[in-house]
C-alpha cells in the first residue's frame, strides 16, 4: 500500500512540485496550506508523514506540531520541516520539538526524497488512547485510577510525578524538553525551574524500583525520554 504524506505549505509552488514529486515516486499525497487545516487533515487522515513549513497563516509549524504530538491519535506520526528559516537555533528547536529531520529550502528533489524515505523507513513508534493502561515489564501505569503498580503493587507518586510518568509513556522514544514538560505539567501561573523536573524525575525513578531505574533516560542538556521497549 502507498504510503501517505501531508504536505504543509503556504505557497502553492512549492506543493505543487513536491506533490508532483511524491507523486512520482509512489506516495499517495495530501495537501495543506495553513495550520488549522494541517491538524484536521492529520487527525483525519492519519498519514505516515508529514511535510511541514514553519510559516504558516493562522497556526504556524512549531504550533502545528505541539498540537499532533500532545494528541494521542497523532502523536506517532512522523514530521519533516521544510522551512527557509535557516537559523541554527531553529532547527535545535524544531528536532527538540520532536521533528524527525529539519530541512532548509531550497533543496535538490533528490536529496528531498532520500531524506523522506529515510524517515519512513523508521519503525513507527505506538501510541495510546487518553484511557489506556500502559503496561511495560511489571509496570502498569492506570490514568483512569491515577494509579501506577509495580509488581502488582501500588506506588504512592504524588500528582505531579504521575503526570510526567504518564506524559513521557505515552510518547515512548520521543525525547521531551523540559520546557515542554513545564508548559504542559505546570499551571502557567507558577513559576517552576528546570531543576523542580529533575528533581521529580529522580523521585519517580526512586518510587519504580531499581528494576526500572531505566525506563526514563536522560537525554543531556535536553531532556528526558521513556523507553520505547524495555
Amino acid at each position: 500500500m502507498a504510503k501517505k504524506i501531508l504536505i504543509v505549505d503556504d505557497e502553492k509552488d512549492i506543493i505543487d512540485l513536491l506533490n508532483f514529486n511524491l507523486r512520482a515516486e509512489g506516495y499517495e499525497t495530501i495537501k495543506a496550506q495553513d495550520g488549522d487545516l494541517a491538524i484536521e487533515k492529520a487527525k483525519n487522515e492519519l498519514p505516515d508523514l508529514i511535510i511541514l513549513d514553519i510559516m504558516l497563516p493562522g497556526k504556524d509549524g512549531w504550533e502545528v506540531l505541539r498540537e499532533l504530538r500532545n494528541n494521542p491519535k497523532t502523536s506517532g506520526i512522523p514530521i519533516i520541516f521544510l522551512t527557509a528559516k535557516d537559523s541554527e537555533i531553529d532547527e535545535v528547536v524544531g528536532l527538540e520539538l520532536g521533528a524527525e529531520d529539519y530541512i532548509v529550502k531550497p533543496i535538490s528533489i533528490r536529496k528531498f526524497l532520500a531524506r523522506i524515505k529515510k524517515v519512513l523507513k523508521k519503525p513507527v513508534l505506538p501510541t495510546q488512547r487518553d484511557d489506556e493502561k500502559i503496561k511495560i515489564g511489571n509496570l502498569e501505569i492506570d490514568p483512569s485510577s491515577y494509579m501506577a503498580k509495580v509488581g502488582g503493587i501500588d506506588t504512592a507518586l504524588t500528582k505531579k510525578e504521575f503526570d510526567i510518568l504518564y506524559y513521557l509513556s505515552r510518547r515512548p522514544g520521543r525525547v521531551i524538553t523540559r520546557k515542554i514538560l513545564l508548559d504542559e505539567i505546570w499551571d502557567n501561573n507558577v513559576v517552576v525551574v528546570d531543576r523542580t523536573i529533575d528533581v521529580h524525575i529522580r523521585k519517580i525513578r526512586e518510587k519504580l524500583g531499581i528494576e526500572n531505574s531505566d525506563l526514563i533516560e536522560t537525554i543531556k542538556g535536553v531532556g528526558y525520554r521513556f523507553k520505547a521497549e524495555k
